[in-house]
């Protein structure tokens, strides 16, 4: 059934405890009035919620409740897509999204020769809009994962010569353009957003069947590869994605999943040999006391622990971050034993960034990479913009594939975590003696 035409199973808001426990739709109704619609990874837990350990709203909406509908859904990505539709449709009284225009999320599609795909709170350009949608953070996410199957443009301008989006397959690059049929490409990506951004993703993959279908025929086999590979991409997105938190903390990469973002990095920090190894590094301290450093080593498959090292930094004198950064590093590269990265992640920004390549610089080849030295990025937290060395402006981490964007925190994160408690042990030593 098309994901626009599935119907609400209702139960008596005294039977809430025989809500499914799957990811989905639920809604609280008054006779034929709908009173509030969600969505949630689970359904019965998310409504034992609004039930048991009410909010304002949930105070106001739950004693009126007669009925608690639901709808199971094959992913989250449905069930954020569904939401979306059934808020248009029937207005609930008690959406937030309704009675606060900062709350409105729109999807936004330019009309222009090349149209580009945004997010947008108001209504404000001539464009078309599809929504709304209440959770932001879910629906980018959601644009991130289709983007990977249907290519479009969100730059402002068509700049001269293709960005670094056309290398990492998010982008059909109209700036370089020069038959028809290119621009037919980009309206039929747009064309199918659209029909899955509205639930009619069965309706896509009907046509792409038939479009490889025809492909065959006429022998264009690299075409037919093509839409092979988006059935076989959308069918896999609405099965596995991951996409609600729901105060969750950020989900953890798989260990199938590592490979994959290793590719995505390698693609675009453009190395040639493939990255084996990547180590993060961090420093904590209390006005420069018990110092300590931290190094952590992500492999294509998983987060190697055992080769993760601690440093108890030596420097003595005023608090200088970039200068215990630059001995962390020095110390590291003295040990000939241990494995080479291709990349390393710092934990910082531009003066972070500098201190690395400055204690790199005078050690010698530090990698197996063909440039002699492992790619250096930092990440700096308050806007979580990621400075990779040789490139003037930094990359707003939101702005990335979503594999790379969780790979990066996930170091950032681990390197973190792991200096803090090297860190607390050294400071509770020194208060007990």
């Amino acid at each position: 059934m098309p994901l626009n035409q599935k119907k609400f199973k209702y139960v008596n808001l005294k039977d809430a405890s025989l809500l499914p426990p799957t990811t989905g739709i639920y809604c609280f109704k008054k006779n034929k009035e709908f009173l509030y619609i969600g969505k949630a990874i689970n359904i019965k837990e998310r409504v034992k919620n609004h039930i048991a350990q009410p909010n304002f709203k949930d105070n106001i909406f739950v004693p009126q409740t007669q009925k608690i509908g639901f709808i199971a859904t094959g992913s989250e990505i449905e069930a954020l897509i569904l939401e979306a539709n059934l808020i248009q449709q029937h207005q609930p009284q008690y959406n937030t999204i309704w009675r606060d225009n900062k709350s409105h999320n729109f999807i936004a599609i330019t009309n222009e020769n090349y149209p580009r795909i945004l997010i947008t709170h108001q209504k404000n350009q001539k464009a078309k809009y599809i929504g709304p949608f209440i959770d932001g953070g879910a629906l980018r996410q959601t644009l991130r994962i289709l983007r990977r199957i249907f290519p479009y443009r969100t730059c402002n301008k068509i700049p001269k010569k293709a960005c670094l989006y056309k290398e990492l397959g998010l982008c059909l690059a109209p700036c370089e353009f020069k038959v028809q049929g290119e621009k037919l490409k980009i309206k039929n990506n747009i064309q199918n957003l659209i029909a899955i951004l509205k639930g009619k993703k069965n309706s896509v993959i009907k046509t792409l069947r038939k479009e490889m279908g025809q492909a065959s025929q006429q022998q264009n086999f690299e075409k037919a590869k093509m839409l092979r590979d988006q059935i076989f991409a959308l069918e896999n997105v609405f099965s596995h994605s991951h996409i609600l938190q729901e105060g969750a903390p950020l989900l953890q990469l798989k260990e199938q999943s590592f490979f994959a973002s290793f590719l995505k990095l390698q693609e675009l920090l453009q190395i040639k040999n493939k990255i084996k190894r990547i180590e993060g590094y961090d420093v904590s301290n209390i006005q420069g006391q018990e110092a300590t450093g931290s190094m952590v080593v992500f492999t294509s498959s998983q987060a190697n622990k055992n080769e993760y090292r601690k440093f108890k930094i030596k420097i003595s004198g005023r608090p200088n971050d970039t200068a215990m950064l630059k001995e962390v590093l020095s110390r590291r590269f003295r040990h000939k034993e241990w494995a080479l990265p291709q990349v390393i992640l710092i934990d910082g920004g531009k003066g972070q960034l500098n201190a690395a390549l400055a204690a790199l610089a005078g050690i010698g080849p530090s990698s197996e990479n063909s440039r002699g030295r492992a790619y250096v990025m930092a990440l700096a937290k308050r806007k979580n913009e990621l400075f990779i060395e040789s490139r003037k402006k930094p990359i707003s981490l939101k702005d990335l594939p979503q594999e790379i964007f969780n790979l990066i925190l996930q170091i950032r994160d681990e390197s973190h975590r792991f200096a803090i408690t090297y860190h607390k042990k050294l400071r509770s030593k020194l208060l007990i003696s």
